[in-house]
């Protein structure tokens, strides 16, 4: 089509080769094809169609997110990728719905003619992971071997170059560390903080201890679960207890980090915490929403071909249900709510501090 022809929407779309992409291979020497393969492509190419519109938006959050300092009015468009992609996961999900109407004979009309190719071999979805910050050693093997293993050489390649490609993870724990409201003048968010949560445990202990309604034996199960919840809290006043935690794959934000992301949790309502609220929000969503999908997937492998082994090698159902428990990045954000305070029990901010959170064109008087 020249400069000069007018744009026509067929042409724009490529639709002569978006449409002519479903090649059956039950079709293949003029056999009558399998009816529901059809299905079974349309379902995935829009899987893959999709992970290519999420990886567009992770990479543009994480260039953004990367930057130092981040320009103040680009983080509202990071937030909008994120929660662009939480919009996304449920027709993921959803796809699913669609492919389980194809039964589990209709599958094996065609399923045989798939071996050895496999969803495992989703190069985009693999990059998603990557791009996330999925770390390599969390990572389920396929029969001892890495998740590169069952590539063409040229995609193992640019999965292996892509784990030490910047992450979401990576960016986000590096804009968390420069929160500029953990230590403002004289108040250090870290030092009253640790006084709430001695305050709030000491009067835990005490409740427990003086319980007039409970037995020796019910108080000191009580109390025995009280210093696992006390234990719980230690780490996060201790730095070599922290990173000893990251070390075994435990942790994966920086103590600084973490702290940072429990104060604008905690103190959300502040103006200036509103949008860091959101992102972090959209980061467990994400997470969320992946999890769904692995789930889902699982489900309908379960469903269509039983405990068979999956057409990649993996064990099929199992593999999946167990990547779906293993594959999460954000769990630190999830871990958040243990470590919340009541409202009327949050550390109060200092004026000069709730000054700064405000925004600057409120009534000052």
């Amino acid at each position: 089509m020249s400069a000069q022809d007018p744009l026509y929407y067929w042409s724009y779309l490529g639709l002569d080769e978006l449409l002519g992409a479903q090649r059956l291979v039950s079709a293949s020497d003029g056999r009558e094809p399998a009816h529901d393969e059809l299905l079974f492509i349309v379902t995935h190419q829009a899987f893959e169609l999709w992970f290519k519109q999420i990886l567009w938006e992770l990479d543009a959050a994480i260039e953004t997110l990367g930057q130092e300092p981040v320009p103040e009015a680009a983080m509202g468009q990071v937030v909008r990728n994120l929660e662009r992609i939480v919009a996304i996961q449920p027709l993921l999900v959803q796809q699913f719905q669609v492919l389980a109407t194809m039964t589990p004979l209709d599958f094996l009309d065609f399923r045989d003619e798939l071996i050895p190719a496999s969803g495992f071999q989703s190069v985009q979805f693999r990059l998603i992971e990557n791009r996330l910050g999925l770390p390599p050693r969390t990572r389920l093997k396929i029969k001892g071997a890495r998740y590169t293993s069952r590539l063409s050489e040229e995609h193992a390649q640019r999965l292996d170059a892509s784990e030490s490609e910047p992450t979401l993870l990576g960016v986000l724990d590096r804009w968390l560390a420069r929160t500029p409201f953990l230590r403002f003048g004289e108040f250090d968010f870290w030092a009253v903080y640790r006084e709430a949560v001695e305050t709030m445990l000491e009067r835990d202990r005490r409740l427990i201890e003086h319980n007039p309604s409970v037995d020796e034996v019910v108080r000191q199960q009580q109390l025995d679960a009280f210093e696992v919840t006390r234990d719980t809290f230690g780490p996060l006043f201790d730095h070599d207890a922290w990173e000893a935690l990251r070390a075994e794959g435990k942790r994966q934000l920086s103590q600084e980090s973490f702290l940072a992301a429990l104060l604008i949790s905690l103190y959300r309502d502040e103006p200036a915490l509103h949008l860091p609220f959101r992102l972090l929000t959209a980061l467990i969503d994400l997470d969320e929403g992946f999890t769904a999908f692995r789930n889902a997937h699982a489900q309908l492998v379960h469903r269509t071909i039983g405990g068979r082994i999956g057409t990649g090698g993996t064990s099929g159902h199992g593999y999946l249900q167990a990547a779906a428990r293993r594959h999460q990045v954000f769990t630190d954000l999830f871990d958040l709510a243990t470590y919340h305070l009541p409202r009327k029990e949050l550390p109060h901010l200092p004026e000069q501090v709730r000054e700064q959170m405000s925004f600057r064109y409120a009534d000052r008087g």
